[in-house]
This record gives C-alpha cells, structure tokens and sequence, in this order.
C-alpha cells in the first residue's frame, strides 16, 4: 500500500493529503477516422469525427466548468455572452455545430472552446474588457479553433502516437499534484489537460484570422481584436500570474498583434466605422463590474495559495468576502485555504454556505466530502460525494472517494463494489493500487 493511501485509512492524512485529493483529476482519448478541414478544405489527418468532437465535448466540458465554480450566479450575463456569440455563428464554417457561451466564475484570465462548441469566457478577462467589440474578438478567436477544428487536431496527432504503444485502446489515468495548482485546475475534470492545452502559433494566427472574419461578417468593429490584444499585453504587465493560463493555452506575440492591425488597415479599413457598443456592454455586465475589486482580491488570493503563502492567501480571500459575502467561488477558495491551513472546522462553514448559495455546482460537494472526511465524519463524506456524483458524473476519484467513506464505516461490502468500479475505470497509480489491495485482502479479487 502507498503511505498516502495508508494515512487516509489511519485517518492521519497531512494537509497535503488533502490538497491532494482535492487536486485529483482524470484524463481520456477515443480513436477515430480523417476528414477534409471545413476551413481550408483541404484532407488532413483527423482521428475524430465530428461526433466524437460533440460527444467528447459533453462529457468534459461540464467537469471544466465546475472547476471553474460554475457559471456566474448573474445568468443575465452568460445569456448576454451566448447572444453575442450566437450572433457570429451563422457566418461561421461550422454554424451547425451545438454552440454555447457561458461566462465562468473562475478569476484568472482566460477563455477556452471545447471541440464541440462549448465556449466560456472567466470572469477574470470579462472585468478587463471595455466594449462589446472586444467580447466579440474574444468569442470570434475561440469560434476560430472550434471551426479550423484545432483542438481535434492536436487530439489526434496525440492518439496516432499513442496507438503505436496501446493498439489503438482509451488511454485512462490518475494523477494527483502536490499544491494549489492542481486545484485550481480541476477538482475531478479531465478537461484542462485533455484539451485545452497550448496551441500552436499556426494554430494562434489562424484563429485570429478567422475570428476577425466572423466579427465583421456579424457587423462587429474589427478593433475590437486588436483592444482585446493591448488589454492582454497590458495586463501581463500588471496580473502576471492571473494571465499564467490563458498564455499557457493561447500564446501571444507581436506577431500576432501587429497581423490583427495590418488585417484592418488592409482587409477591413470599411468595417472601422462599425460601432463597438460600449455601453451595451456595460450595461450588460455591469453586475460583474460592481464586484471587480473582489474579483481582483481572489487572483491575489489564488497567486498567494500558489506560493503556499496561506495566511496571506486567506487575508486576500476574506477582502473579497467582505464585499462579495455570498459569492460562490470566493467562498469555495476560502473553503481551500483553511483546509491548508488545518482549521477544517473553519472550512465546513464556508463550504456549507456556498453549497446554499449554489446547490447545483458540484465541486462544494466534493470538498465538502474532503473535509468531512478530514474531521472523521465519513458518513457525512459518503452523502456529499453521493451528491456531487449526481449532480456531476464520471469522476473516478468520486467512486475512488465514496470506497474511502464506506470502509471508514465498516460497509466492507458496499465499500468493495465502489473499489470495483474504480478499478473498472482506472488502471493505474496509488488510489488503483490501493483499491486492488483491499479486493485481494478482503477476498474479493485473487492475488496474482
């Protein structure tokens, strides 16, 4: 047995175990066939069909989505973020794939397209912009690597390379990390790594392109790509860390920048004129707007708990509190940072106020089980990771999780089901390791 899988069932788990566990995510791949690019309609090696781009989109981009906190408790906003993504996609190469927008409650800056068009912008980029014109700059660049079909692409260069070693079988895997980062990341989603990791330049200038095509087809002033551009050079200036992602996924250049300022003056010198609706959409996220200092106290926060720094990290987290009280993600972040700071009865308070707030966003379930378990409760685990399996389902670590609380109680045989289907579903590492112990020692499963 693994020390870390021994102190959880000694009940003597570290607060790196914890943070551990609450950092603990998943990764998969399917195999497919080739296809001719919609853009430049040229053959090209592609594993994925377009269904599979669908079906792999509605089965991560919930988990990408919870760990982000969900979307903002304003629907107003997300509704006002789907009309003006909406509005680009009939001109688009693909308008017939199932597009959404949503805005995130995640902090940091950044937005991100799922293969299947499932596109979300954070709150962290929408208190930077200024007009609707950069929105749509923002919504046309990332409807840019859905329609290029980037994302299935990279999917694919990936699985050829890995078909050679698994003759062509889904790749599943465990890991967990060893701090904060890993958190933020996911609790349980497997999107992050999977598919929205960096793309290329290529990738960057064609998204670009395409975008700033789809805005002014959509009558959207094609200034609005190159302010959204200045925003994002500025505020790596002043935010480092809070733009860590969104350059980690979306690499900007001056090359790009000064690509987007020739496109207008050359391609779309006409299309200047067009309005850039700022207080459109002012207007629109104007409930966003009033809570940005508490939104700028949360990157802090999260950059604190980054370096470990927790006491600092839970004075950042209480100013945002103090003016955004019932704001679902700072209250889960303030949950995180007094589980790393031992005070677990501390964090059940504000992860129980959160899960008032927002019922259905599953990742306060799910820590809320982490800490249940850290204060010797597993009963009370056992229901919330219940919950958070209904509300958000295929997480291995949820099964791996609900198999902890049921031994804690001595339900040996409820608690060897939940170890078989983990095992059924993960192969590898110290949870698989563990769980293929305790079917061995319990007789369920024959030593080899």
């Amino acid at each position: 047995m693994s020390d870390f899988a021994d102190r959880i069932f000694r009940r003597e788990m570290t607060r790196r175990d914890f943070v551990q566990l609450m950092g603990m995510s998943t990764a998969a791949a399917t195999l497919g066939g080739c296809a001719v690019n919609p853009v430049s309609g040229e053959r090209q090696l592609m594993l994925l069909s377009e269904q599979q781009e669908i079906g792999i989109d509605k089965e991560q981009s919930p988990h990408q989505f919870s760990s982000d906190y969900g979307t903002v408790q304003d629907q107003a906003v997300s509704r006002y973020i789907d009309d003006v993504g909406k509005q680009m996609v009939a001109v688009t190469h693909r308008p017939k794939m199932p597009y959404n927008f949503s805005a995130v409650n995640a902090t940091y800056i950044n937005a991100y397209a799922f293969p299947g068009g499932t596109i979300a912008a954070t709150r962290g980029i929408l208190v930077e912009m200024e007009n609707e014109a950069e929105l749509a700059g923002l919504m046309g660049h990332e409807l840019g690597h859905v329609n290029a079909r980037h994302s299935a692409q990279r999917m694919s260069q990936g699985m050829l390379s890995s078909a050679v070693v698994t003759a062509g079988t889904a790749i599943v895997g465990t890991a967990y990390g060893s701090g904060y980062a890993d958190i933020v990341q996911s609790i349980g989603g497997v999107a992050s790594g999977a598919l929205l990791s960096k793309y290329s330049r290529d990738n960057e200038r064609e998204a670009d392109n395409l975008g700033m095509d789809y805005m002014v087809r959509s009558e959207q002033n094609p200034e609005g790509m190159v302010g959204l551009m200045e925003i994002l050079v500025e505020q790596s200036k002043h935010k480092p860390s809070a733009l860590e992602q969104m350059f980690a996924s979306h690499p900007l250049s001056t090359d790009r920048y000064n690509t987007a300022k020739a496109n207008i003056a050359k391609r779309y010198a006409k299309a200047k004129t067009l309005p850039d609706n700022r207080e459109r959409y002012m207007d629109n996220i104007a409930s966003l707007r009033r809570i940005k200092p508490a939104i700028t106290a949360m990157q802090q926060g999260e950059e604190q708990m980054g370096k470990k720094a927790y006491k600092e990290a839970e004075t950042d987290f209480g100013s945002a509190l103090k003016r955004a009280p019932d704001d679902y993600a700072g209250l889960v972040m303030m949950a995180k940072c007094q589980v790393a700071l031992d005070k677990n009865t501390t964090a059940q308070r504000y992860i129980d106020k959160a899960k008032l707030i927002n019922p259905n966003e599953a990742q306060a379930q799910h820590i809320s089980g982490i800490v249940q378990l850290a204060q010797s409760r597993p009963d009370a685990a056992l229901a919330d990771f219940q919950r958070y399996e209904r509300l958000l389902s295929g997480n291995p670590n949820t099964v791996f999780l609900q198999a902890v609380s049921l031994e804690s109680m001595q339900r040996k045989d409820a608690a060897a089901q939940q170890y078989g289907r983990y095992l059924r579903q993960v192969k590898q590492g110290a949870q698989a390791q563990h769980a293929t112990q305790r079917l061995q020692n319990w007789g369920y499963l024959k030593q080899r």
